[in-house]
């Protein structure tokens, strides 16, 4: 219709188009009256035209109109179902007001031009006429068998649905487990099913039979969760203003370095921590190889460079170097970051100074503990000795650089189980059961344990999350000043400042050795010149985002104009005093980016770099404990990010694009 409409209107155009011609561009003759002539014969042509025209366009409208009124007449009839049709063995599905007919015998559906009486008869007359003597009530029956089917069915499918999110939380409490896949068709699976028999009977654990969880779902469901967190991490990343990163490099079970990065962002409410990836190092683990796995994963999900404010590592060459270290390259590409050096490791390097004597002590300690943890009849000899003698321990501690906080707690048990030890070794015909009778060498003994005790307590307080450079110069600072009294403390002999030494002094009432003294007090005096070296940060001119409401005058000589305004308005402010007191330094001043925007952004970038790598560390741990000897091919990244992350994956929403299936 709309084809005939459109050639009968072109039609007309070209003849419009003919009749509005300039007469000048039409043909004439050079004679006056052969002019008017033709004039006149052109004006009864075009009179003519005009008429046939109008008649034609009647007739045009004419024919669409009877065309538009045939397929009006055309459309299909909705037929409606009858109850009669019941006696031929029909009911119907779908809507009413467009009902199709289905067999009630053998569940076919028909479609809406069958519901007649005679097409339905034929459809049962050819395959059900073996059930003609049936009487209507046999075909009510069957109808509402049908009906319970299909409430059974849609109810089927509701389970189905559970069941697929059964599997995925079960799938995540493994993985934040860091257990082997397995362990949900061979434990989780097994126990549940004897909890529910035993609680509620047979038939509600057979409900369980159709969560999935073999081995390979419950690994698609990992890697399903965690593709979903990691997408989740990487928006709200790129909605922050700002974020610093955290790095280290480590070496699996399965002798594959591993690279962990872990970022701090800033939202809307807080400024958040969180694991961004773990890729093996394939070859070698040169500056290159580190920073070229950092910029892919940045550049590939479009995170911006610029916005980086702070970079965080070990002090190892391949990560600080000056000229082509991991933090040199990540400086070149993020003009706005700064590298700090992991507060932790500095405590630990500043620690490694000592005297001669005190050194020698602390090896020979070492030789004590290795002579007895390292042979196993020694070590089981050993216990059987504590236990004799009702000791509180029965074991020694192994020593290892690695671990930050052994030392300390190494020789504070070898000092506590000091009696057992000698008996032990001389029992044995050792000669190191020598150094337990002699009162000067315990005497360092126990100094040293109460000394690296003290420093472990500086360690674990600057280990954990949202740890700011104001956090670490305090803590610093404190250990200096108690170190500055420890030596005062032995000018005057005074041991009330080393427990362990204390008691043996007053066990042996002994007085101090000019010799140990003077040993003491050099080592204190080496701690405070190594502390003062490893962590030379002066923060006076950053007091003002620790404490804007001071009454002192705290503005910074390098602010412009435009801070030092807004710095002023907000101290004198005495409704965000209030919030001060009452909110973290960190999210005080994320809260106040709308009102004052360039004293915001300043204290950021001040606060978001991490101070120390203890995520890093703790990530470690946890690949540990994931990829053990058992799973050396184990894909890390998956199972290491739902154990790390604090991200909760949208479950209902995976489960929602999936067909749910039961297991089997």
């Amino acid at each position: 219709m709309q084809t005939l409409l459109f050639q009968l209107t072109k039609k007309s155009t070209k003849m419009d188009k003919w009749l509005n011609m300039n007469p000048k561009k039409r043909p004439h003759s050079n004679s006056e009256g052969t002019l008017l002539e033709g004039e006149n014969v052109i004006a009864n042509k075009r009179k003519k035209i005009t008429e046939t025209k109008k008649q034609t366009v009647l007739a045009n409208q004419t024919k669409i109109q009877s065309i538009c009124n045939e397929q009006k007449s055309t459309q299909p009839k909705v037929r409606l179902y009858d109850k009669k049709y019941l006696s031929f063995g029909f009911t119907f599905s779908g809507d009413k007001n467009k009902p199709v007919p289905q067999c009630v015998i053998c569940s076919e559906i028909l479609s809406n031009n069958s519901m007649k009486p005679s097409l339905l008869e034929r459809h049962f007359n050819t395959k059900h006429a073996h059930l003609k003597d049936k009487s209507v009530d046999f075909f009510e029956r069957r109808r509402d068998d049908l009906k319970t089917e299909k409430k059974s069915l849609a109810s089927f499918s509701g389970v189905n649905e559970q069941a697929l999110e059964a599997s995925y939380l079960v799938s995540l409490r493994i993985a934040k487990s860091g257990k082997p896949h397995t362990i949900g068709e061979t434990l989780i699976l097994p126990a549940a099913k004897d909890l529910v028999r035993t609680l509620l009977g047979d038939s509600a654990s057979k409900k369980l039979e159709i969560v999935s969880l073999s081995n390979d779902t419950v690994s698609r469901r990992i890697h399903e969760m965690a593709a979903e967190v990691k997408e989740t991490l990487i928006q709200k990343v790129k909605k922050s203003k700002y974020f610093a990163l955290q790095v280290d490099e480590s070496t699996d079970l399965a002798n594959s370095a591993q690279l962990m990065t872990y970022i701090r962002y800033d939202t809307e409410k807080a400024i958040e921590e969180e694991f961004l990836f773990c890729e093996p190092l394939s070859g070698h683990t040169t500056a290159l190889e580190i920073f070229n796995k950092i910029d892919n994963f940045i550049t590939t999900n479009e995170i911006q460079w610029e916005n980086c404010v702070g970079v965080c590592s070990d002090g190892a060459r391949a990560m600080t170097g000056k000229h082509s270290g991991v933090v040199t390259k990540i400086l070149q590409v993020a003009p706005q970051a700064k590298f700090i050096h992991c507060s932790i490791h500095r405590e630990a390097l500043a620690c490694k100074s000592m005297p001669t004597n005190l050194r020698g002590v602390l090896d020979q300690s070492v030789k004590v503990v290795n002579f007895i943890k390292s042979r196993a009849l020694n070590s089981r000899m050993f216990t059987i000795l504590c236990n004799e003698m009702g000791s509180d321990h029965s074991k020694l501690l192994l020593h290892s650089e690695v671990r930050w906080l052994s030392r300390g707690k190494v020789l504070s048990r070898l000092f506590e189980l000091r009696s057992e030890v000698q008996i032990f070794l001389t029992n044995s015909n050792s000669d190191l059961a020598a150094y337990f009778l002699d009162d000067v060498w315990l005497t360092r003994l126990a100094y040293l344990a109460d000394i690296f005790s003290q420093l472990n307590e500086l360690n674990s307080s600057l280990q954990g999350s949202n740890i700011t450079p104001f956090t670490v110069v305090d803590k610093v600072n404190a250990t200096i000043k108690k170190l500055k009294f420890k030596i005062r403390d032995l000018e005057r002999e005074n041991t009330n400042s080393f427990p362990s030494l204390d008691e043996f002094v007053a066990e042996k009432t002994m007085i101090l050795q000019p010799e140990f003294v003077l040993d003491a007090k050099q080592h204190c005096s080496q701690l405070i010149l190594s502390f003062q070296k490893y962590f030379p940060e002066n923060l006076a001119s950053e007091i003002w985002i620790r404490d804007p409401f001071s009454t002192q005058e705290i503005v910074p000589k390098s602010f412009t104009v435009q801070e030092r305004d807004q710095l002023i308005e907000l101290s004198c402010d005495g409704s965000l005093q209030i919030d001060f007191k009452k909110e973290s330094l960190s999210n005080f001043w994320l809260k106040r980016r709308t009102e004052f925007t360039a004293l915001s952004d300043k204290a950021l970038k001040f606060l978001m770099p991490f101070s120390t790598s203890y995520l890093c560390e703790t990530g470690f741990s946890a690949m540990l404990a994931i990829k053990n000897k058992y799973r050396t091919r184990l894909e890390l990244e998956p199972d290491l990010r739902l154990k790390l992350t604090k991200i909760k994956p949208n479950i209902s929403k995976m489960c929602s694009l999936k067909q749910a299936q039961p297991s089997h």
